[in-house]
């Protein structure tokens, strides 16, 4: 059983945005007109996290075959994930620290990953629930915490201040 364990997130702050912007360039070196997007708790002040960086490719209608070719040339791609014509997820344990990419076309039902951060950036008894509910899982199950984390955004998705963020271009 994978157990999952969660830590404070300024102790990955620095490495988190300085691999950030440093994989922000790359990938835009190889897929122009790309909008790139620090996710996850490493994106939250003061959240906890399981120290891993996420980032959100959000790509145009036409650019997705090409996006994932071109990403598979820097990441490995995360078999553990679900793949479509508008989803595609890939990995790197290379990176400090490691490394999660989730590349979507913008505006399709995977493009959520920024509206989760941006919730829980504004409203921050949102980010104490959800670090309340990463307490509860500390050194439990990863696949038991990945399912009540989906039910803690499929929460999310339902309040006001989620719906009224609109889809950027």
């Amino acid at each position: 059983m994978e157990q999952v364990n969660f830590y404070n997130q300024q102790i990955f702050n620095h490495d988190a945005e300085k691999t950030f912007l440093f994989q922000k360039e790359r990938i835009k070196e190889i897929i122009p007109n790309v909008d790139v997007q620090h996710v996850g708790s490493t994106a939250i002040p003061n959240s906890l996290t399981k120290g891993d960086l996420d980032i959100q490719v959000r790509i145009s209608t036409g650019q997705f075959p090409q996006a994932v070719e071109a990403l598979s040339t820097l990441y490995e791609s995360n078999e553990g994930s679900i793949k479509t014509s508008e989803f595609r997820a890939f990995k790197s344990d290379l990176t400090n620290p490691p490394l999660g990419i989730q590349l979507n076309l913008i505006g399709s039902e995977f493009d959520f990953f920024w509206k989760f951060r941006d919730a829980l950036l504004q409203n921050d008894p949102y980010r104490v629930e959800y670090d309340n509910l990463k307490r509860q899982f500390e050194a439990e199950s990863m696949e038991d915490y990945r399912e009540a984390k989906n039910d803690f955004f499929d929460k999310i998705k339902q309040t006001p201040e989620f719906k009224q963020l609109k889809t950027r271009r």
